[in-house]
C-alpha cells in the first residue's frame, strides 16, 4: 500500500545486504504510476552507491522487471530487488499486475512492506495480499512509533507469514532483522541489549576504538579530535533516540527527546570542523575571542560552543575514570555525559 515506506524500505534492505552480507545488489523500480517514484529509488541508490536500472513511465512493469533481470544476470549481481507500484486500495487491476509480476520473475522472495501505525488495517490488507501472491515474508515499517506490538501479532497470525524485517526509523540504517523475543523484551520495558550490541559492532570503527583504548590506557589526553568520531560513530548507529529505544525503560526513562536531539550532535560536529587543530588538540586554548570566531564559523551562538565544550569535559573525566577502572563511578554519571543532551 502506498504510504508504507516501501520505496525506502527496498534501499534500506540493498544497503543491509551490501554492507552485512557483502551481496552485489541491483534496485528497479516499478512503479510507473506514482509520480517520481522511480526518481526516489535512483536517488536512493546513488545515495547509498547500489547499482540502479534505469526505467521510466512510459515502459510496461513486466517488460522493466525481466530487462533488469537480464541486466542482473549478464552484470553479475547476487541480488535483484524490484520495487513493485503500491496504491491507495486494494483492486482488482492492481492484484492482476502484481500477480503478472510474480509470474514473470519467479522471485525466491516475496516481501509485503506493511506501516505498523496502520494498526488492525495492515494485517488486513496482508492477509488479502497473503491470499493473492505467495507471501515469503513481510517488513513492518514505522515501529519507532507507538505501535509496537499489535500490528506485528496480527500479521503473523492473519498470514502465517513470517516477519522478517523491521523498519525502526526513516535513516537508511534504520532496518533490523526481526527477533520475536526481543520486540516482546521492548513492549515490556526490559530494552534490547543484545540488538544494541550489534548496533555498536556495526557501527564502531575498530580502528579508532583500539587507538582510543590505547590513548586511555596510558594516559594521554582525550581530545576533541576524539570526542568528534564518538560523535560521528554515535551517528552512524541511528543517533542517540535510537540507542536509547534499545535501553531498559528505568535506565532511559529520565531522558526525555529533547534533551536527546539528535540534530544537537551534527551541530557539535559543525563546531568542532569550525576550530583549528591548534585547538581541538588543546581544547584549553579556547577562550572568549576564540568562542566568538568558532561559533560564527559554524554559525551558532556563543551558548552553543559552551555546551558542547561542558559535554566534552564531561566525556574527558569518564575516560579518566576509565584509565583508573572507575566503571561503577561512570554508571553513574552517564546521564550526563551522553553525546547531544542539551
Amino acid at each position: 500500500m502506498q504510504g508504507a515506506g516501501k520505496t525506502t524500505t527496498s534501499g534500506k534492505l540493498a544497503k543491509l545486504l551490501h554492507e552485512k552480507e557483502k551481496k552485489r545488489v541491483l534496485l528497479v523500480s516499478c512503479d510507473i504510476y506514482r509520480p517520481a517514484a522511480i526518481e526516489q529509488l535512483q536517488t536512493l541508490a546513488q545515495q547509498l552507491k547500489i547499482d540502479f536500472f534505469v526505467s521510466n513511465n512510459n515502459q510496461n512493469p513486466c517488460d522493466i522487471a525481466l530487462a533488469a533481470l537480464a541486466y542482473a544476470r549478464t552484470h553479475h549481481h547476487d541480488v535483484l530487488i524490484v520495487d513493485t507500484a503500491g496504491r491507495l486500495a486494494i483492486n482488482t487491476a492492481m492484484m492482476e499486475e502484481i500477480q503478472q509480476l510474480h509470474e514473470a520473475l519467479d522471485p525466491v522472495e516475496t516481501i509485503f512492506v506493511v506501516d505498523a501505525m496502520a494498526g488492525q488495517d495492515a494485517a488486513t490488507t496482508a492477509k488479502a495480499f497473503s491470499e493473492a501472491l505467495p507471501l515469503t515474508g513481510i517488513i513492518l515499517t514505522k515501529l519507532d512509533g507507538d505501535a509496537r506490538g499489535g500490528a506485528a501479532l496480527s500479521v503473523r497470525h492473519l498470514t502465517g507469514k513470517p516477519i522478517k524485517f523491521i523498519g525502526l526509523s526513516e535513516k537508511l540504517n534504520g532496518l533490523e532483522a526481526f527477533h520475536p523475543e526481543r520486540m516482546a523484551s521492548r513492549i515490556l520495558g526490559m530494552g534490547d541489549v543484545l540488538s544494541l550490541i550489534e548496533d555498536v559492532q556495526r557501527g564502531i570503527n575498530q580502528t579508532e576504538a583500539e587507538k582510543l583504548a590505547r590513548k586511555v590506557k596510558f594516559g594521554q589526553a582525550f581530545d576533541l579530535n576524539d570526542f568528534k568520531i564518538q560523535l560521528s560513530q554515535m551517528r552512524q548507529m541511528g543517533g542517540m533516540s535510537a540507542l536509547l529505544d534499545k535501553l531498559p525503560s528505568q535506565l532511559s526513562q529520565n531522558v526525555t527527546s529533547t534533551q536527546m536531539d539528535d540534530r544537537i550532535m551534527h551541530r557539535n560536529e559543525g563546531i568542532i570542523n569550525s576550530m583549528t587543530s591548534l585547538e581541538r588538540s588543546n581544547p584549553e586554548l579556547i577562550k572568549a575571542s576564540r568562542k566568538r570566531r568558532i561559533a560564527t564559523g559554524a554559525g551558532v551562538q556563543v551558548m552553543h560552543v559552551n555546551q558542547l565544550l561542558n559535554q566534552f569535559e564531561q566525556a574527558q573525566k569518564m575516560m579518566k575514570m576509565f584509565a583508573k577502572g572507575g566503571a561503577g563511578k561512570i554508571m553513574r554519571s552517564i546521564k550526563g555525559v551522553l553525546p547531544g543532551r542539551r
